[in-house]
């Protein structure tokens, strides 16, 4: 038993040429790197445009799109930091060390974690819009919607911190340094799944459902309406975007969870949850910081505008951030 262990130790020395037994590069291999990139390319790309636009035009500086905004820097850095990162030492050896391995595992952990509390919080907003829309402007105001997505981020790196420690320190004493994956204990997957999923997921179905409940409703009162007065037809409007909005948004949310399912299969069936980068689970995960900035583009008529702004350099033109984007 000794003898197998010191074996395993002097293969994880570093300067040996056959201390890391990396997959042979296969024609298949370059060709999923190379998709891969792609992906990450396109995340990075729409994601700047996302936080550009909002954080330009004053127009779009509204309680909602703050949320968007956090949803929005969480995939850049998604896109900017773990994505490409995990692409280079996909099926092969990790050489920068474990302090980044931890780094970069934490860092995955908390930008996982911020999107799920911007999705829940896009929840929330959504469901004050539709359900209580007279209380909207008072209960969520812009400086409410800052702390919020604050406290989020912040809870989001204390609660990785948290998971992570004990399994970060254990990888730190491990004696192979060209290792960087993390073996989730049943109880740390269990914290995670209710923390990361079961609960989030649940908040987000039932705010939805309810939403859905009174989209329908208001919609049969409207059908039923003949003669409407000029400021009733123009309550009838703003309720109109707040639902195109809303279905744009449940969209968004719909395809987060598909996106999140797969990765959670393994812990339902009762196998320990592995984050080692190189699964089409978590990969699919990865995408979805990919086809939110999509799913804008289809649906948000602000977001083509701004593109084209943007992409044609008129924003470099003075007063171009009050420019009438919606």
């Amino acid at each position: 038993m000794m003898v197998e262990t010191l074996e395993q130790v002097d293969l994880c020395i570093l300067p040996l040429n056959t201390s890391c037994m990396s997959t042979l590069v296969s024609p298949k291999a370059t060709l999923i790197k190379t998709l891969l990139y792609c992906i990450t390319l396109l995340t990075v790309m729409l994601n700047l445009l996302v936080v550009i636009s909002i954080s330009h035009f004053r127009q779009l500086h509204t309680t909602t799109n703050v949320f968007l905004l956090s949803l929005a820097v969480s995939d850049l850095l998604m896109g900017l930091a773990v994505m490409p990162t995990e692409i280079i030492f996909l099926q092969s050896c990790w050489f920068l060390g474990k302090i980044t391995c931890a780094l970069l595992l934490l860092l995955s952990f908390t930008l996982t974690s911020s999107s799920v509390g911007s999705m829940v919080l896009i929840s929330v907003d959504r469901y004050v819009a539709i359900c209580v829309p007279l209380h909207y402007s008072s209960m969520i105001t812009t400086n409410r919607a800052k702390i919020c997505v604050s406290l989020c981020w912040m809870c989001s790196v204390t609660y990785s911190f948290i998971i992570l420690k004990d399994r970060l320190y254990q990888d730190m004493s491990n004696p192979c340094p060209q290792e960087c994956t993390i073996f989730m204990s049943s109880i740390s997957g269990v914290v995670d799944f209710i923390v990361t999923f079961f609960g989030p997921v649940t908040v987000i179905i039932v705010l939805y459902m309810r939403v859905f409940v009174v989209a329908v409703s208001q919609a049969r009162v409207m059908r039923s309406q003949i003669v409407a007065v000029k400021s009733r037809t123009e309550t009838v409007v703003v309720k109109k975007s707040e639902m195109r909005a809303a279905r744009t948004l449940g969209i968004v949310l719909l395809v987060f969870i598909v996106c999140l399912c797969p990765y959670y299969c393994p812990f339902l069936a009762g196998e320990d949850t592995t984050d080692d980068g190189s699964s089409a689970q978590i990969w699919l995960f990865y995408c979805n910081s990919t086809l939110n900035p999509l799913i804008y583009a289809f649906f948000y008529p602000w977001f083509r505008k701004a593109i084209k702004i943007i992409v044609s350099l008129q924003i470099m033109q003075p007063g171009s951030c009050d420019t009438k984007i919606i």
